[in-house]
């Protein structure tokens, strides 16, 4: 079995803490069995490959998220990258493109689709193999997950079962598209189930359909014209108008934290950071700042700060805070995840910008140059290695240095290794970087 993760999202539900790159499947706000910090997307990966250790895992994402995938779930994982943000149906179409022209993954092998991020139990990732025998057997050309509804809401849609079609499997009458709690709790009366987001098909399946959309000659040729394809979702092109849709229910603990507020019910802890607190009730404190926030007689709030912005919301009231975001004026994310480390953008103006880089030991920040903008790092702790124009330096704390626009330069972290860094400039763009081998300095 082939597993795809759709990982996308525009982070705004959960802001500030998350933004266009730094998506909410990434804020690493749960515990794990051992009492460590963990990402939703981290806590799914981990659950998949306990419950499905021999399936192999491509993950559907866009430019901006790999680096955060790559830290937090390993380089096991295949990435294909969507030139642009054009729904599920077109994030499937090319990541069950790649399995087959790029991987020769068999047609007749069942394909697992399901989204990044759903907070649910380890048995839910074992009835993927129910997915895999009712496909694998011909029973269904598309088998989906069904849970069964906690509650009547409207922020689901539901999945209305009908006669059994083998053990613990239904054929799927028909969908309802988010009804209201009215309506929804006629549904659950009877017997229907939210629609999870996760289904399973065999790759030719796929493909045939893809095919009839837009015909093309290799797995490049489709990415390349991959704008052509409609923007739709996998649910309205496919599911609902496949014939043969069997559903298997689940039972269990199962959420989507869509919002702050389903997000409190499974934090541990309702403080984080430098807060203090004196005489708050059901009120929820997350701070990434490095100065302390104080709540005081605070009662049924969400108050967080991060880089990005400072939010504070009615509990309920937070489910409406993306119409709200989406009025701020358009900002770079202020906090990203790389590879190599993290950064934050500390202040900014029109002539200069400042980050804090941290590298962990070991590992370097790619050998490149920028047209737009010079640099000044100052080293605060550790020691790495700095190429600059082909010279390789020494760097350690109390060092100041200066690259200029054009030069090209690479530094390895010997130690951890924090640098201030100025860029100096007219405009500050992370797309301002050519990259070079390191070869290319010989």
């Amino acid at each position: 079995m082939q597993i795809i993760l759709l990982s996308g999202g525009s982070g705004k539900r959960l802001w500030p803490l998350s933004n266009d790159v730094r998506s909410k499947q990434f804020l690493k706000v749960l515990v794990d069995e051992n009492g460590n910090r963990e990402s939703m997307a981290q806590r799914v990966y981990g659950q998949i490959t306990k419950a499905q250790p021999f399936a192999d895992i491509t993950v559907a994402t866009n430019a901006a998220q790999v680096d955060s995938i790559l830290v937090q779930m390993g380089e096991k994982v295949s990435i294909v990258l969507e030139p642009e943000r054009r729904d599920t149906f077109p994030a499937i179409v090319l990541a069950c493109a790649y399995l087959a022209l790029e991987k020769n993954v068999n047609p007749e092998e069942t394909i697992a689709v399901l989204p990044v991020d759903p907070y649910t139990e380890l048995n839910f990732f074992y009835m993927l193999s129910s997915l895999d025998k009712l496909i694998s057997k011909n029973e269904a050309d598309i088998a989906l997950i069904g849970i069964k509804p906690a509650m009547p809401t409207s922020k689901y849609g539901y999945i209305v079962p009908g006669a059994e079609v083998s053990a613990n499997a239904f054929s799927v009458m028909h969908f309802v598209e988010k009804p209201d709690e009215l309506e929804a709790a006629a549904l659950i009366d009877n017997g229907a189930y939210w629609n999870g987001g996760v289904f399973a098909f065999k790759l030719k399946y796929l493909m045939d359909i893809a095919k009839e959309n837009m015909q093309f000659a290799s797995f490049e040729d489709l990415r390349n014209r991959y704008g052509e394809l409609e923007k739709i979702s996998f649910d309205y092109k496919v599911l609902e108008r496949a014939e043969r849709v069997s559903v298997v229910p689940y039972h269990g603990k199962w959420s989507d934290i869509g919002t702050w507020r389903t997000l409190a019910d499974e934090m541990p802890e309702s403080i984080s950071g430098p807060v203090v607190t004196e005489h708050i009730r059901n009120t929820f404190v997350i701070n990434e700042l490095d100065i302390p926030v104080v709540a005081l007689g605070a009662k049924d709030l969400v108050i967080a700060a991060s880089p990005d912005g400072i939010l504070v919301s009615d509990l309920v009231e937070s489910s409406q805070l993306k119409p709200v975001v989406d009025r701020l004026e358009d900002a770079r994310p202020m906090f990203e995840e790389r590879r190599w480390g993290e950064y934050t953008v500390v202040a900014k103006n029109k002539s200069s910008l400042v980050k804090r880089l941290f590298l962990e030991k070991g590992k370097s920040i790619s050998y490149q140059t920028h047209r737009l903008r010079d640099e000044v790092w100052v080293i605060t702790s550790g020691s790495g290695d700095l190429i600059l124009d082909d010279e390789t330096l020494n760097i350690s704390v109390g060092d100041t240095m200066q690259i200029k626009r054009g030069q090209k330069h690479m530094v390895t972290a010997l130690s951890d290794l924090h640098i201030v860094e100025v860029q100096l400039g007219e405009r500050f763009n992370e797309n301002d970087i050519e990259r070079f081998a390191v070869e290319d300095r010989i």
